[in-house]
């Protein structure tokens, strides 16, 4: 992670073909294509690698995911459970619709915990969002039952998880509806770029329309169809599917790079005996595009981090004191600082942000050190990073 590193001639092949036939619109112009359909095409791949009946294509992974709870009819007033670490995306995407986004606490999986989101189901719960942190998963099973027991729509987001598994099935294929981000830093990219993927008919086809401006897309006339419900524009483009058309081929290539560099990392930390792992439920492989593990304590964990940082070992955070992944640094959020008014509805409904406090998730997240892990490290590279960072770790703890 991230594929932009390794882009190749297959890369620019599908662009090029692209630019030749002159069509960058996903929609329409069917007379100018000469059969080149490339977001149609990457969705057809994608539903094969996901093992997913149907996959719409988006503009972003925060697309996708406002795309999948409107599919779902998640709107107005309804509260949408989602975890305190995670990227500020997911209550942006929530809010977007008018919905609420009700922050509960992560465990040692670094995703939801399902005794924190039976705690806070309401009668205006409607939906509950996993997602899919740094390349592992949450407690699928818990989760799932849960959403069944209280007729809750269960959204998964894999925007960070492409490649995982959990009992033989792709992270993003498990709940209602799946979301992926393929933007420039994940495991496939298209530089900008999203997808729904879903096994129910009625959520695919609402996804379909809702993203280009309510279109029904039936005939071959763009201009004659018709507008069965509102929609807006979350269109992907035909350049940014290209590359991620011939991303998504090579993802078992990239999904073999990060295992060996991750295992070369993990196996060095393993002989630490103050570092600890994150927890992968049984059944569970990880993508890992990351690795993530605790240390004894927050004071550690800082000192740690400085210490990465001041000798060279990059792309490692703590994500404590981070403002774009976790809670505590939101106060964009927390604060409601809008360039427009905020609906009364979602106002109240985030009352619970001044006063809420999430130990739970400080404990593990002050502790935890993620660092990512890249496609583009020589063997020598990946060896000499592993010595330095547990020559570094052992020197703090």
């Amino acid at each position: 992670m991230p594929g932009f590193e390794l882009f190749s001639d297959l890369e620019r092949k599908e662009v090029n073909d692209v630019l030749d036939n002159g069509v960058l619109m996903r929609y329409g112009f069917d007379g100018m294509r000469n059969g080149h359909w490339k977001a149609r095409e990457l969705e057809f791949e994608l539903s094969e690698s996901f093992g997913s009946k149907h996959v719409q294509l988006v503009s972003s992974g925060t697309a996708a995911v406002s795309v999948a709870l409107a599919a779902a009819g998640v709107g107005a007033g309804d509260e949408v459970i989602m975890p305190t670490f995670t990227f500020v995306a997911s209550f942006e995407a929530i809010m977007m619709l008018g919905a609420i986004p009700v922050l509960v606490d992560i465990d040692d999986t670094l995703t939801l915990d399902p005794k924190a989101v039976e705690t806070a189901i309401t009668d205006k719960t409607k939906a509950v969002m996993v997602v899919q942190m740094c390349g592992s998963m949450g407690n699928m099973d818990a989760l799932s039952d849960i959403c069944r027991k209280h007729n809750l729509i269960f959204i998964e987001d894999a925007c960070q998880a492409i490649g995982g598994t959990y009992k033989g099935k792709p992270l993003g294929s498990i709940a209602d509806l799946g979301c992926f981000s393929f933007d420039f830093v994940k495991t496939i990219t298209c530089g900008e770029g999203g997808a729904v993927v879903t096994n129910n008919i009625d959520y695919y086809r609402n996804a379909d329309h809702f993203s280009d401006h309510g279109h029904d897309h039936i005939g071959s006339d763009r201009g004659a169809e018709t507008h069965p419900f509102l929609g807006y524009n979350f269109r992907i483009s035909e350049l940014h599917a290209a590359v991620g058309l011939a991303q998504v081929r090579r993802l078992p290539e990239f999904i073999a790079i990060q295992k060996k560099n991750y295992t070369i990392l993990r196996d060095a930390l393993s002989e630490i005996p103050e570092v600890t792992f994150r927890t992968v439920p049984k059944g569970g492989e990880e993508s890992y595009a990351f690795l993530n593990f605790f240390l004894p304590d927050l004071e550690t964990a800082r000192k740690v981090s400085t210490g990465f940082k001041e000798n060279g070992v990059d792309v490692c955070w703590n994500y404590y004191d981070n403002n774009w992944h976790y809670i505590r640094k939101w106060n964009h959020f927390k604060d409601l600082k809008s360039l427009y008014p905020i609906s009364p509805e979602v106002k109240n409904g985030l009352e619970y942000l001044k006063t809420k406090s999430f130990e739970q998730s400080d404990h593990f997240i002050g502790r935890n050190i993620s660092c990512l892990i890249k496609l583009s490290w020589t063997e020598e590279e990946i060896r000499d990073r592993a010595a330095k960072m547990k020559k570094i770790i052992q020197g703090l703890v």
